[in-house]
């Protein structure tokens, strides 16, 4: 963006003034909200060429799976059977996959009718305004950032396993460097830099290059579970190795399985970045769907099956906890040793999968954010030979690489942490306040009440879930805190109507799933752990430190020079049939 003499940032001295006015430009740029009119037209205008028009569904369904089925469900697995669920994760893994169902609902919604680059940032920009929309889409991004370089240094460990070399070998180790950032893994350097080249020469050769790795990795999960089942004992099921420990399907009750599902529904995290390709697929009512919907049934199918073979092959008890599946194959000495070399090739396949799609997201959330004008302009740019956003792709391919380069990044777990947890939670809550809420016709203060009364209901539930000693008390308090979410959302549907439909495709069983999507994150948030929330408090007063000393100011000389005409409380109604005409055309 050429910067004019009204610029906030054209000097010194304007700078200054531009911070003594920062109060008064908070009130008005913080709150305001954009139109899915400008999202889709103004908004997208700001790149220059458009974003070719290339994915049909399958492309999407390719990399929802793509996306979510990397290296974690090799970890979470053996974790969550050994310390919960026992052979009933496989249980858990279906409780997983319906909250996912639920909340992919959500993003399907906002990508039918507003089918931009943007995801959440754009979501969460047209009904809780710029101020929300920036503190989440900058957690998103920083969460790619740095699970991404932790996942492509989990490809040099894979890829070490696959050809039986120690990841030793393939580090150096510079000795005057302190521990943790002392390890330099070129590996993960290349890797990331070759994704980096593909996302930005093409979405379509990027879609087909998911694909082909994408079909390697679930032939090897078809290998993995058809060897469990073929090599597994069913006693497992239900026998333990030590008698002593609890015995049956349910080893630990309902509370296992729950706090089971707590941990694998981090292997599923990936479908969001389905929806930055909105504005790249065909036909979006019929595409984006069965893309976001078919990927997570499909996956939610193979991570049962895996569950399941895993706890046909060892008691739950005898389960590594770390690497499951290649240890369970390790002691082998009747010709199935080679199987680990083999997972260890599948995990390599899914992590570049996974690395793939959301250095895709990624890039399309920093461009939409550019577009804003929250982060300057030069990240909006689209390249008119490729029809990719290469400048957000290659700044945050380049630090992304130099992450990985050095920083020893324990997070392969948690490959997306808390932050994209909490943009699950405010995209619930954004699908239920636009669609109960007209920005000045409807009076928003039931669904508001509503929202909140309903995040603290979840909120308690969630903490005598968590810190409650076992008894008949803890019991009566959970009940009672289920019975009065229920009986309030069931207030809440009753009592206020909706203002609005959506013309193509819309969330069913309107507030009851959105409603229960939010309490299932929070219920999540609740089992991570202490560092998670200390990273994300991080990262969001990193945000907000940005947000005043630039990201308003930059908005503000933005909605100055006419880029940006909306302000806070305002609906433009004049580009009304034009609107109209644009959801024809799609």
């Amino acid at each position: 963006m050429v910067e004019s003499s009204h610029s906030s940032f054209s000097s010194l001295r304007a700078y200054l003034r531009a911070l003594a006015q920062t109060p008064t430009r908070l009130k008005r740029r913080a709150g305001s909200v954009s139109t899915s009119f400008d999202e889709m037209s103004r908004a997208r205008a700001r790149s220059g060429p458009n974003m070719l028009k290339t994915l049909r569904w399958y492309d999407l369904v390719g990399f929802g799976i793509g996306g979510m089925v990397g290296a974690g469900v090799f970890v979470t697995t053996g974790r969550a059977s050994r310390l919960y669920a026992g052979p009933a994760v496989v249980v858990s893994y279906a409780i997983a996959g319906l909250c996912a169902v639920l909340s992919a609902f959500c993003y399907t919604e906002f990508a039918v009718d507003m089918p931009v680059a943007g995801g959440a940032f754009s979501y969460l920009r047209v009904t809780f305004g710029e101020f929300a929309a920036f503190l989440t889409g900058a957690n998103l991004v920083m969460d790619y950032v740095m699970s991404n370089a932790a996942v492509a240094r989990g490809f040099t460990a894979y890829l070490g396993t696959a050809i039986g070399v120690s990841t030793a070998k393939w580090r150096i180790t510079v000795a005057g460097l302190p521990k943790g950032f002392n390890e330099i893994d070129v590996v993960a350097v290349l890797v990331v830099l070759l994704i980096t080249l593909i996302i930005c020469y093409s979405t379509r050769e990027s879609s087909m290059v998911n694909m082909v790795l994408t079909a390697l990795h679930i032939l090897f999960i078809v290998f993995l579970i058809v060897v469990g089942f073929w090599k597994g004992e069913w006693r497992n099921f239900s026998e333990p190795a030590d008698p002593e420990k609890p015995s049956g399907f349910f080893p630990n009750g309902a509370s296992g399985v729950f706090n089971g599902a707590a941990m694998v529904y981090l292997s599923y995290i990936g479908y969001d970045a389905v929806s930055t390709m909105a504005e790249e697929v065909r036909n979006p009512v019929k595409d984006i769907p069965i893309g976001v919907s078919g990927s997570v049934a499909i996956v939610t199918v193979l991570y049962c099956l895996m569950a399941a073979s895993m706890s046909k092959l060892l008691p739950y008890d005898m389960i590594d906890e770390e690497a499951p599946f290649s240890a369970a194959f390790r002691g082998k000495s009747d010709g199935w040793r080679c199987v680990s070399n083999v997972i260890g090739v599948g995990a390599s396949f899914g992590i570049l999968t996974s690395l793939l799609v959301a250095m895709l997201g990624q890039a399309r959330y920093m461009c939409v954010i550019g577009r804003s004008r929250v982060v300057p302009a030069w990240f909006a740019r689209v390249h008119p030979m490729t029809s990719t956003p290469v400048n957000a792709s290659a700044f945050l391919g380049i630090f992304t690489a130099l992450i990985a380069l050095f920083t020893d990044l324990n997070v392969l777990l948690n490959l997306v942490s808390i932050g994209t947890l909490f943009v699950f939670y405010m995209v619930a809550n954004a699908v239920i306040y636009r669609r109960y809420i007209v920005v000045g016709t409807t009076n928003p203060w039931p669904t508001l009440s509503f929202l909140c009364s309903f995040t603290f209901t979840s909120i308690m539930f969630t903490l005598i879930w968590q810190f409650a000693p076992p008894g008949k008390p803890k019991a009566v308090m959970l009940g009672a805190s289920a019975l009065i979410a229920v009986a309030m959302l069931q207030i809440f549907n009753c009592m206020v109507p909706q203002a609005r439909k959506p013309e193509f495709w819309g969330v069913p069983l309107m507030p009851w799933i959105p409603s229960i999507s939010i309490f299932l994150n929070i219920f999540l948030l609740g089992s991570l752990d202490g560092p998670s929330y200390v990273r994300f408090g991080f990262f969001s007063a990193l945000a907000v430190l940005v947000y005043v000393f630039y990201s308003v100011h930059a908005s503000f000389d933005a909605e100055g020079e006419g880029s940006l005409s909306l302000k806070n409380g305002e609906i433009h109604m004049e580009p009304t049939q034009e609107c109209k005409d644009n959801s024809v055309k799609v």
